[in-house]
C-alpha cells in the first residue's frame, strides 16, 4: 500500500452549531390554520364553499454535529458532507455488514462472473507497473516484480529485462436502466467517466484529491494505478489497472458520476467553488437540494425523478439537516421537544461522553429510542517488539531488555489483560473483543481463532515458563528475569505503556495496569498528545519504534488489512540495506507495523490472502488463515472496538445504524415516523 494513502488512515483515525430557530418556526409535522378574513361592517357577505384544507408538507429534521465545508465529491470527505450526499446522490454503492451493495449499478463485477477478468500482458522497460512492494514503478531490469500467476512474494522475480509477462485486472460496471440526474437528464456512463477525468487531473495538479467521488475507500491509492477508464457503451464502463495491481477492491473502483451537461463548462479548479459542484450539487437521489442557510440548515426537497420511487416510496416531502452544538443535554431536549427527529453519530458520541445519565432515563420513560453499535474503529496494545534501537545490534544492558521476541510473553500479556472489564466500565458492555484484526461482524472473520479470554492463572504460567520468575511470591512487586537469552538476570518485567492523553484511554490504561499486577507486571502509563505520540518516525515514539507498550487505533473495513503487519511494514531508517542491497525498511518511516513484527509464515500467509481476489478459489480460506496466524503470533493485543449511538424520536422507524456504512443515513428513502411506523 502506497505511503501517503495510509498515513491518511493513520491522520483520520488518530485525530479522532447549536442553532436555535425562531420561534415563528412550524413544529415538524403540525397543520397550520389561517385567520378568517376580516368583514367590513355594511357589506353583505356572500356564502361560498369552504375551501379544502391543504395538508403542510411532511418535514423531516435530522440534527448533526457540524456543517459540511463543501458538497462537492472531490473537496472534502466530512462526515457531514457524507451526511447530505447520501440523500443526493443514493449510494452509488453502499456498505452494510462490511459488504458492498450495488444500488444505480446492475450488479458488482466478478471474477466468478466473468464481467472482471485478469489475464496475462507483455511488459516492457518504462511501463508503470506494480511491483513486489505493491509501490508504483516504472518498470526497468532488477526490479522484483510478479510474473503472471504468482501470488505472492516466494514467486517474485527481478526482471532481467527480457520478455515478461504480468497480471492485468479490468471491471465492467453497468448502470441501471432509466437513472435520471434529478432535472431529469438521463444519466450515462460518461458521466462517470467524466468523473474520472476531474479525479485525475485534480491528482495530476494538487496530489490526491480523493474526498468523497471514489466509491473505493482506497481511492487515493487506485487512482495513479489505473491504467484506463473508459465508455464502453450508455450504461457500461470499464475499469482497467496497471500490470501487476491486483486490487482487492476492485469490485467498488466506479467513479461517483458528475453531471457531464452542466459541470464540463468549468475546469476541476472552479469546480471547488462552483455553486453547481459545491453548494447545490445535482444527483439522482430521493432528494434535492432546496437552500443552505450557514450556521442554520440545509434543506432538501423530494425528488420527482427519483428512479426508485416505484419500490422505495420516499415518505417526506422536506428534509432539513439542522446544524447544532456539541451539547449532551441541550440535544436531548432539542430530540424529546420534536427539534429534531434523529441525531446522528456525532451527537450521539457527544452524548456518549456526557449524557448517559439523562439519556438512560429518557430511553427508560420511552421518550426517545437508542441504537449501538460496535465501530469499526478498534483500539490495540502493540508490542515493542522490534525497537530501532535493536537495527544496529541488540546489546544486552544498553538497550531496552528484550521483552517481546518470546511469544509465549506476548500471549501471557494477552491473558492478563482485562479486556471485558474495559467494555464493562468505559463502553457499557455494548462493545466486542475482536481476536484478531476484524470484527466479529465481518463476513470474512474467523471464528476459529485462538482466544485469549482473561485467565490471570494462565498468563502467570506462561511467564513462569518464559523465565519470569516471582522471586520474592509477592505479586505487588514484578517478576525478574533468570535464565533467558539476552536479559540480564534479575530485570524486572516493568513496561511503560505508551498513548494520547485522551480520557477513555488513560481509563483504560489503568485497568490494564490493575490487571497485568495479578500477573506480576508492572505497567507504568505514559500520555503524551496525540500528535506527538503519533507523529511519524523517528521523531514519534510509536512510528519511531522507541516504546514498550503502545495503544491506539486502526478502522477496519470490508477489506481485511493483515499487511498493516507485514515485514516490508516496519518502519525504520529507508537508507539501511542488507547483505544483498534490498533496503531493510522499503517504506522508510511511512511504514505502520509500529510493533516491528516480522514473520515469514505470517508474511506469507498476508500475502496469499491479499493475492487472492473476491471471486476466486479460496480467497475465504487465505483470509481465515492469516487471520489464524495473526491470533497465534499475536503482534497487538486487540482491545475493544468503539462505540457509535443514534438518537431518534421514540415512533421512529426505517433507521438502521450499521458499523460499517460511512454514513448513518445510508437508507435515508426508507424513513418514517408516526403511523407509517404501525
Amino acid at each position: 500500500m502506497k505511503l501517503n494513502s495510509l498515513w491518511y488512515l493513520v491522520l483520520i483515525v488518530f485525530l479522532l452549531a447549536g442553532c436555535s430557530f425562531g420561534d415563528q418556526e412550524t413544529p415538524a409535522g403540525t397543520v397550520t390554520t389561517t385567520e378568517p378574513t376580516p368583514i367590513e361592517i355594511g357589506i353583505t357577505a356572500t356564502p361560498s364553499t369552504p375551501p379544502t384544507p391543504t395538508v403542510p408538507p411532511r418535514r423531516l429534521t435530522i440534527c448533526i454535529s457540524e456543517e459540511p465545508e463543501t458538497l462537492y465529491i472531490y473537496g472534502g470527505n466530512s462526515l457531514a458532507q457524507r451526511h447530505i450526499l447520501e440523500a443526493v446522490y443514493d449510494g452509488p454503492v453502499d456498505t452494510v455488514g462490511y459488504q458492498n451493495q450495488p444500488v444505480i449499478l446492475e450488479k458488482l463485477p466478478s471474477l466468478a462472473d466473468g464481467d472482471a477478468v485478469l489475464e496475462p500482458v507483455l511488459v516492457e522497460a518504462g511501463d508503470q507497473v506494480v511491483n513486489n512492494a505493491g509501490q508504483l514503478v516504472q518498470l526497468e531490469p532488477g526490479d522484483v516484480v510478479r510474473p503472471f500467476g504468482c501470488a505472492s512474494s516466494g514467486c517474485a522475480v527481478a526482471w532481467d529485462g527480457g520478455p515478461l509477462e504480468m497480471a492485468q485486472l479490468s471491471a465492467t460496471f453497468m448502470l441501471k436502466e432509466g437513472i435520471r440526474w434529478s432535472d431529469s437528464t438521463p444519466l450515462t456512463a460518461a458521466d462517470s467517466e467524466f468523473s474520472y477525468q476531474i479525479a485525475a487531473d485534480c491528482q495530476a495538479d494538487f496530489g490526491a484529491c480523493g474526498g468523497f467521488g471514489l466509491v473505493t475507500r482506497s481511492g487515493w491509492e487506485m487512482l495513479p494505478r489505473t491504467a484506463s477508464y473508459a465508455t464502453l457503451d450508455d450504461r457500461s464502463v470499464r475499469w482497467t489497472g496497471v500490470p501487476g495491481y491486483l486490487d482487492p477492491a476492485y469490485q467498488t473502483n466506479f467513479f461517483i458520476p458528475q453531471p457531464e451537461h452542466v459541470l464540463s463548462q468549468y475546469n476541476h479548479q472552479d469546480l471547488f467553488t462552483t455553486q453547481e459542484a459545491a453548494r447545490q450539487p445535482l444527483g439522482w437521489g430521493p432528494y434535492v437540494l432546496s437552500s443552505w442557510i450557514p450556521g442554520e440548515f440545509i434543506s432538501l426537497r423530494k425528488n420527482p425523478n427519483y428512479f426508485r420511487a416505484h419500490v422505495a416510496e420516499v415518505k417526506f416531502d422536506e428534509l432539513l439537516f439542522r446544524f447544532i452544538e456539541s451539547d449532551a443535554d441541550r440535544n436531548l431536549d432539542l430530540l424529546t421537544s420534536g427539534g429534531c427527529d434523529l441525531l446522528d453519530q456525532g451527537v450521539g458520541g457527544v452524548v456518549l461522553n456526557d449524557g448517559m445519565e439523562t439519556l438512560n432515563q429518557l430511553e427508560g420513560e420511552g421518550r426517545l429510542q437508542a441504537q449501538y453499535v460496535a465501530d469499526p474503529i478498534w483500539e490495540h496494545a502493540d508490542f515493542g517488539i522490534l525497537p530501532a534501537s535493536y537495527d544496529d545490534g541488540y546489546i544486552p544492558g544498553d538497550d531496552r531488555p528484550d521483552f517481546f521476541r518470546d511469544v509465549r510473553v506476548r500471549q501471557a500479556f494477552a491473558l492478563c489483560m482485562d479486556r471485558q472489564r474495559i467494555i464493562d466500565e468505559l463502553l457499557l458492555s455494548r462493545s466486542n473483543v475482536p481476536a484478531a484484526y476484524l470484527p466479529q461482524e465481518h463476513p470474512l472473520y474467523n471464528e476459529t481463532v485462538r482466544q485469549y479470554d482473561y485467565d490471570p492463572a494462565a498468563g502467570a504460567q506462561k511467564l513462569q515458563e518464559a523465565g519470569w520468575i516471582d522471586h520474592d511470591l509477592d505479586l505487588q512487586t514484578p517478576r525478574q528475569a533468570l535464565g533467558i537469552q539476552g536479559i540480564i538476570d534479575g530485570t524486572p518485567l516493568q513496561v511503560t505503556y505508551t498513548t494520547s492523553e485522551a480520557t477513555q484511554r488513560q481509563a483504560a490504561s489503568q485497568v490494564l495496569a490493575d490487571s497485568l499486577a495479578e500477573c506480576g507486571v508492572q505497567l507504568v502509563p505514559k500520555y503524551g498528545p496525540a500528535t506527538e505520540v503519533y507523529a511519524p518516525g523517528p521523531e514519534g515514539p510509536v512510528f519511531g519504534r522507541r516504546f514498550d507498550l503502545a495503544q491506539f487505533a486502526w478502522a477496519a473495513s470490508n477489506l481485511p488489512a493483515c499487511n498493516q503487519w507485514l515485514s516490508q511494514q516496519v518502519p525504520g531508517d529507508p537508507i539501511i540495506e542488507d547483505d544483498q542491497g534490498n533496503k531493510t525498511f522499503p517504506f522508510g518511516w511511512g511504514g505502520v507495523n509500529a510493533s516491528g513484527f516480522r514473520d515469514s509464515a505470517y508474511d506469507l500467509a498476508c500475502e496469499l490472502a491479499l493475492g487472492t481476489l473476491p471471486g476466486q478459489p479460496g480467497y475465504v480460506e487465505n483470509h481465515h488463515a492469516a487471520q489464524s496466524n495473526f491470533a497465534e503470533n499475536i503482534p497487538v493485543v486487540p482491545l475493544y472496538q468503539h462505540l457509535k449511538l443514534a438518537l431518534s424520536r421514540p415512533d421512529f422507524c426505517g433507521f438502521s445504524l450499521d458499523a460499517s456504512s460511512p454514513s448513518e443515513f445510508w437508507n435515508v428513502e426508507n424513513y418514517d415516523y408516526g403511523q407509517g411506523c404501525q
